[in-house]
């Protein structure tokens, strides 16, 4: 008999009821365990919490959004006042309204407008007509003053000056820039110019300072025509159409400033040779001259 089986055996009998009251010192008396799991314990009460937050969050929103709609209708209403505000103190000094007037233009009026201007002897009524006291729009009235040649005549201007330094090799932003802001300061000069003498004259006139802007803007479509005419044909071709649109420009004034700075005379009767009526005629004729001395001094230095 192997004395090491049996002392094997032995212990392997005498291990076994030690491993059976290690396991039973772990369960109760009825085989169930003697601690209770607390792992599903702790994760209802963190279950709870986050409802607990969700429904907060729920009602700080339903509290929130009658701040928000009272905040957006604080901020519209500012914002209307500081729109009207605005408005109120450009129109002061820029009035909008009418601008829109010498902007109301269609593509009949402005061919109409074009050809007037280069060409004024054949046309007969010089006068705006009017309804109800207020003049009509440019675009029923091929005699009333509008912006849109201007504006668009001086921009034309600017690029076809552009065009004729580069044919030159004279380009140049800074020049090109010089060239423009030459013109502009000469036409506020110009406006600037009328505008005392009609005070010194002491001239009552419907014209507004637009008015004159208008007026003295529409030179530059003669000047362009000058210069494509110098680009295209040479400096002889220059000087014979900007002679021609010289004077063209000269008669276009003279019979569209003339019914407005002697309507005054004309409705109080006073004799057209009268002191004052002289001083007015002047005043018109003196505008008229202007325009070819500042068509020729604005193009002359491109033509080469």
């Amino acid at each position: 008999m192997d004395y090491s089986a049996t002392q094997s055996g032995f212990r392997q009998r005498k291990l076994q009821p030690n491993m059976r009251l290690r396991n039973s010192s772990m369960d109760g008396p009825d085989g169930s365990q003697l601690f209770e799991d607390t792992s599903g314990a702790g994760a209802r009460p963190q279950a709870g919490y986050r409802d607990q937050q969700a429904e907060g969050f729920a009602g700080q929103s339903i509290l929130s959004d009658p701040m928000s709609n009272l905040a957006m209708a604080y901020g519209s209403s500012l914002a209307s006042q500081g729109r009207e505000m605005v408005d109120k103190n450009l129109d002061r000094f820029i009035p909008i309204s009418k601008l829109k007037y010498y902007f109301a233009v269609d593509t009949v009026y402005v061919s109409k407008k074009l050809g007037l201007l280069v060409f004024p002897y054949m046309h007969q009524n010089w006068e705006v007509s009017y309804q109800q006291d207020t003049p009509v729009a440019p675009r029923f009235d091929v005699n009333a003053p509008d912006l849109y040649i201007p504006a668009m005549g001086f921009i034309t201007y600017v690029l076809v000056a552009g065009l004729a330094l580069g044919t030159q090799n004279r380009f140049s932003p800074e020049l090109l820039g010089v060239q423009a802001s030459s013109a502009l300061v000469w036409l506020i000069i110009e406006v600037l110019a009328v505008l005392l003498s009609l005070y010194l004259v002491t001239v009552n006139t419907d014209l507004t300072t637009i008015d004159l802007l208008a007026f003295s803007g529409y030179k530059y479509v003669g000047m362009i025509v000058g210069l494509v005419a110098g680009l295209l044909f040479g400096r002889p071709a220059y000087y014979l159409s900007l002679l021609w649109c010289c004077a063209a420009i000269f008669v276009f004034t003279i019979r569209t400033l003339r019914l407005k700075l002697l309507s005054e005379a004309a409705a109080e009767g006073k004799l057209v040779r009268g002191a004052r009526n002289q001083l007015r005629m002047y005043l018109t004729m003196s505008i008229a001259a202007a325009q070819p001395i500042f068509m020729y001094w604005l193009t002359y230095h491109l033509i080469r």
